[in-house]
């Protein structure tokens, strides 16, 4: 018997947290999860689901005006309610928050709706129980930061841009990444005047430069106020409840609503780290090994607690490594190389792989494809959008070491995509590959002259 409440106990239920409960479960331990918010992290509840929902939204306004192209009369001018939307998009995250207690439930784990907080390494305060594990799993993901500047109080971040009660007629956005660069493009698309503001010389920081530079021109034909070089100092509530930003050029601008997007930091303030013994770095990030272990032999973290890679698939996957490795008696470990992803701009940008900055960086000796061109759809529509799709080989191998993509569909295309570059394949195996046309994919099985080196 043993000496313990449970052989594993997760603290947080989001995607990685949950996967990693299920899993060691079905593997046959006993366990138990803790969860203060809501289940499902901040994926299903305030992250990526509702985000593509809202994405979703804003692009009929768009469709709408490209239908006459194709023969469509609609019978009146379309309206939009941002309230029916929330509203709409509330009841999908209920759902959805719904099936994972009945997958937590159906896997035999127990969920704790309460705080779990370390008294040691194997003993936890969960809400008025204490509870003792001989392993536990920290997944407590992460949340907005905002800058320390007069009037700060005034600003929401994404939390709570899922709720507004009304949509803000003119909006400022500060930042560059994901997040800022998604909600630009929400807010435009569903009628807001949109300011987006960021402190570099370009958005997208970290991506491939021809990515970031087409992404922006793209943006700014749709209506969005890019200001590189800009930033926040101050925000001032006016008597009729606008706000007046102060901003770093020396001009201000006065807005409904003004959201930050300029960084999130690990959830492990109050867990109680320190009387497990468990470090963390200077961003208070729980330091692991690449067994996602910490100092502390039973004690493990996966996820956005860990500030590795902010992506829910990598926090699946390092759950799943957790249990297979721990419970399963299969080990693997993740690797952070060519991971897949997808930024739900508008247009969106689908990536994997290296960069042509980071593969020179690498000493690489590279050839670059790239082609720009007017989605089929927009040919008819007249809509001034164009795509980009970007190759970057290593002129010694022949290998794939990164592909990018600005475009629609760009995140199911780059999915497919990912897999080759993932595999190794070379730029002859693209080649080989037989087109499916007519399609924008088929551009990455086309490009055979090469516009650098």
């Amino acid at each position: 018997m043993s000496d313990y409440d449970y052989d594993l106990f997760v603290i947080g239920a989001g995607s990685g947290g949950v996967r990693a409960a299920r899993v060691a479960s079905g593997y046959g331990a006993k366990v138990a999860i803790a969860e203060e918010s809501r289940v499902g992290g901040t994926c299903v509840i305030r992250g990526c689901v509702p985000k593509k929902l809202l994405v979703y939204g804003a692009h009929f306004a768009e469709d709408f005006e490209d239908a006459s192209a194709y023969g469509w009369t609609l019978p009146g001018e379309p309206t939009f309610s941002w309230q029916t939307l929330i509203a709409n998009k509330d009841k999908e995250i209920d759902r959805l928050n719904g099936i994972y207690h009945k997958l937590l439930a159906g896997s035999d784990v127990a969920l704790f709706e309460d705080r779990a907080v370390f008294k040691d390494a194997h003993t936890l305060q969960v809400g008025d129980k204490t509870v003792t594990a001989e392993r536990i799993l920290i997944a407590v993901g992460g949340h907005p930061t905002v800058p320390d500047i007069p009037g700060i109080e005034y600003a929401i971040t994404s939390n709570e841009a899922f709720h507004l009660e009304d949509q803000p007629k003119r909006i400022a956005i500060v930042g560059g990444g994901y997040i800022a660069v998604e909600f630009a493009g929400i807010f435009a698309g569903l009628g807001s005047d949109v300011s987006l503001l960021y402190r570099g010389d370009q958005i997208l920081r970290g991506f491939d430069r021809d990515i970031r530079d087409h992404l922006a021109a793209e943006i700014i034909k749709k209506g969005i106020d890019l200001q590189v070089e800009t930033n926040v100092s101050a925000i001032e509530k006016q008597a009729d409840g606008r706000l007046k930003l102060t901003l770093t050029t020396g001009s201000d601008m006065v807005v409904d609503a003004v959201m930050f997007a300029t960084g999130r930091a690990p959830n492990t303030a109050g867990l109680g780290l320190d009387a497990a013994g468990v470090k963390t770095d200077h961003k208070g990030a729980v330091i692991i090994t690449k067994g996602l272990q910490t100092n502390i032999d039973n004690i493990y973290a996966v996820g956005d607690v860990t500030d590795r890679v902010q992506l829910t698939p990598v926090a699946i996957k390092e759950g799943m490594a957790f249990a297979d490795t721990v419970y399963g008696g299969k080990p693997w470990h993740m690797t952070y190389q060519a991971i897949p992803t997808a930024v739900f701009s508008q247009p969106p940008v689908g990536t994997v792989g290296l960069s042509e900055q980071e593969a020179r960086a690498k000493g690489c000796d590279v050839e670059i494809y790239r082609s720009t061109f007017k989605p089929m759809r927009h040919t008819l529509s007249g809509r001034d959008e164009k795509t980009l799709m970007k190759l970057i080989v290593d002129k010694t191998t022949d290998v794939v070491l990164g592909a990018h993509m600005v475009g629609p569909d760009a995140a199911e295309i780059i999915q497919g995509i990912g897999i080759a570059v993932r595999l190794g394949a070379t730029k002859a195996q693209f080649d080989q590959t037989v087109a499916v046309h007519p399609s924008a994919a088929e551009e990455f099985v086309t490009m055979r002259t090469p516009v650098g080196g």
